[in-house]
């Protein structure tokens, strides 16, 4: 099933699922929109959102995208179901393939042509902390949660999590969250680097679409600049592919002895 875009006069958008799409003066809105898992990323969802940036991709007319989770919720990490089941047999093609999709997901995020954007409300957690980073900017709640939480839950984070965290915050902020468990809020991702603005919960959305909109207007300048400044930084020491790629072992090692451990069964 596909994502759902809605189109009204100058909004245009199409289907029915737990990823909705809506596309408005050039800005695409990415909606991740399935409160009862608090907007998990699971197999669908994940797909759902690769299809999504393909059609956001092909249509020269969008410059800039906004990504956010409806409900008050931002994203809640991957679907527990789906870590559980990996943790089953971890090396399984289909149980690979199923979290590697999780990966696809945000992975694709970072790489779409157009200028990206994360609205950060309620929190954000797991594989919900990599969605957010992968963006070129974020916009976040001063009180919205920011979990890592995979020590919590027994599992190592995987999906190149200390890059992402590194190449926005540093070592130490990297060790204080992937590492040691430290949870923070908005604010204090600005205060890290990890957002460029905390903001009240209800400014969130209006301050990421108006940003959105300042270089959306030219989308092809947009594609381009973003692209000159996505080189010009240049990647972090490890790239992302293979620290997504390095990570993959020890992951599945945790999921597998997660699954084994009576406590967590």
């Amino acid at each position: 099933m596909a994502a759902r875009a809605r189109r009204s006069g100058g909004e245009k958008g199409s289907r029915v699922g737990p990823v909705e799409l809506t596309v408005d003066s050039h800005v695409a809105t990415i909606t991740l929109n399935d409160p009862k898992t608090r907007n998990a990323l699971d197999v669908e969802a994940a797909g759902q959102v690769l299809e999504t940036c393909d059609a956001i991709e092909r249509d020269a007319t969008v410059g800039a995208v906004v990504v956010c989770g409806a409900g008050g919720t931002f994203c809640s990490g991957a679907a527990r179901d789906l870590l559980k089941r990996a943790g089953e047999d971890p090396a399984e093609h289909e149980r690979f393939e199923n979290v590697g999709a999780v990966y696809d997901a945000f992975v694709r995020i970072g790489d779409l042509p157009v200028p990206t954007i994360a609205a950060v409300r309620g929190a954000a957690v797991g594989a919900g902390v990599n969605l957010m980073l992968a963006t070129d900017l974020r916009i976040v709640a001063e009180d919205a949660r920011i979990i890592a939480g995979f020590q919590r839950i027994g599992i190592h984070p995987g999906g190149g999590h200390f890059t992402l965290l590194g190449r926005l915050g540093g070592r130490e902020t990297a060790a204080a969250i992937g590492l040691f468990g430290e949870e923070i809020t908005g604010s204090q991702a600005q205060e890290l680097h990890l957002a460029w603005k905390a903001v009240p919960d209800e400014q969130v959305d209006p301050l990421a679409s108006e940003l959105a909109q300042r270089v959306a207007g030219d989308p092809q300048l947009a594609r381009r600049t973003v692209a000159s400044l996505r080189r010009e930084l240049g990647p972090p020491a490890v790239s992302w592919y293979a620290a997504v790629a390095m990570e993959r072992a020890d992951q599945m090692w945790s999921l597998r002895r997660r699954h084994e451990t009576p406590a967590n069964k």
